[in-house]
């Protein structure tokens, strides 16, 4: 198996002071094309500790990618730290010292003297062209390990390595297949609840399965040999049938999936709010299709009792579900009503009827994991309505107080 690192420097990074982005995208990046990522690390603007790390990934790593640390001040050190990492001197490479002195030339101003430094490297090194900065990356070999040297600036470092680094990587390691990974995203169950249902599944060799969850989801990932398509829709569709009274999409996201479901049905959307205060609105309104079929999204103070009396909240809700489609004139309406004492209601107004829930939290949660966990259920009965799946379902984070569905005669009668 193909060992590839990446190596992110800097204080800023190091610190927190800024999010390595960097880092994330290269990991999608290299899994796309079969260079999945074994070891992820960050060191400061320390040669010493620049150096220790880099003859630590030399012996335990094929190729090693190295972040940052190609600037002109004096704590950029990746380069002096490659050279002494390797036994090589910093020399000058007269070719980018001219790219430098041309690219100042072309802004009509004079090259820093300490410009000069970007064009010192370790003697064996070979350039990798910056197009778009005054930072050359470069390629070399420590202990056997190749490392490829890249600006930390994310439009240099993206360039690089998608026109460079990974077609010297395909040239390298022609017979380098890697892993695809198919997604499946479950929303209303926990990690160790869908564990349960599979982990006594025997996997060909070749597979496996990978959690993530991050409030509300729950991805299931898995991973296996590319080209092998017809295995790999078997094993999605059998884990599908042990989970799919929570899988709200596949290989997608629930919002895309709910954006593709609306744009097939053709049917215009209206919102309405308390307990979520935009947040739904801002979430759905953020996919294209979605945001197209569209019409007015209302927000409404938790003390608003949608100015149709209501003493319950789900009579409220329902009440206020159908004020909405009718006044927005579109063919639906989602709704969160008000929360109160961790109970709340959640409504879908849609040409056959309307169907509510009054739902109660099973722990407590933060305001903004409130919001989320409320939006999606709504989303969610939003997303079974358009794919023709029955529209109230159970939900491992909230209890179910009360549910009802009305049917259209009912409501115009």
């Amino acid at each position: 198996m193909l060992k590839i690192a990446m190596l992110s420097t800097g204080e800023e990074v190091l610190h927190g002071d800024i999010t390595d982005t960097n880092a994330a995208w290269l990991a999608r990046e290299f899994f796309e094309h079969g260079f999945s990522l074994t070891k992820r690390s960050t060191v400061g603007d320390e040669q010493s500790a620049l150096v220790e790390e880099l003859m630590m990934l030399s012996f335990n790593s094929d190729v090693v990618v190295v972040n940052g640390g190609l600037g002109p001040t004096t704590d950029d050190l990746s380069a002096a730290a490659a050279a002494q990492a390797a036994e090589q001197p910093l020399v000058l490479f007269p070719e980018w010292l001219k790219v430098l002195e041309a690219f100042f030339a072309q802004r009509k101003m004079k090259m820093p003297e300490s410009n000069i430094k970007q064009a010192m490297l370790p003697e064996q090194a070979t350039i990798l062209d910056n197009p778009i900065g005054t930072a050359c990356g470069f390629k070399m070999q420590i202990n056997e390990c190749w490392f490829y040297f890249t600006p930390g600036v994310p439009k240099e470092f993206k360039r690089m390595v998608t026109e460079q680094i990974l077609p010297d990587l395909h040239a390298l390691f022609p017979n380098q297949a890697g892993l695809e990974c198919s997604r499946i995203y479950t929303f209303g169950t926990s990690e160790s609840g869908i564990s349960d249902k599979l982990d006594k599944l025997q996997l060909p060799k070749g597979y496996v399965l990978g959690y993530r969850s991050y409030l509300p989801f729950i991805e299931v990932k898995l991973f296996g040999p590319r080209k092998d398509l017809e295995t790999r829709v078997k094993l999605l569709q059998l884990i599908y049938s042990h989970l799919e009274q929570h899988v709200v999409s596949v290989d997608e996201p629930m919002l895309a999936h709910i954006g593709h479901l609306m744009a097939e049905k053709g049917l215009s959307l209206s919102i309405a709010e308390q307990a979520t205060k935009g947040w739904l609105s801002n979430w759905l309104l953020s996919n294209e299709q979605i945001e197209r079929l569209s019409g007015h999204s209302w927000i409404l103070s938790h003390r608003t009792d949608a100015g149709l009396g209501e003493k319950d909240p789900l009579a409220a809700v329902f009440a206020l579900a159908g004020a909405t489609k009718d006044k927005c004139s579109t063919d639906l309406a989602i709704v969160t009503g008000a929360l109160s004492d961790e109970t709340f209601s959640v409504a879908l107004s849609a040409p056959q009827g309307e169907w509510g829930q009054l739902l109660k939290f099973n722990r407590a949660y933060s305001a903004q994991e409130q919001k989320e966990l409320i939006g999606t259920v709504a989303a969610d009965m939003l997303r079974r309505y358009l794919a023709g799946k029955p529209v109230l379902a159970k939900y491992g984070s909230v209890s179910t107080v009360k549910e009802l569905y009305l049917p259209a005669n009912v409501l115009n009668g």
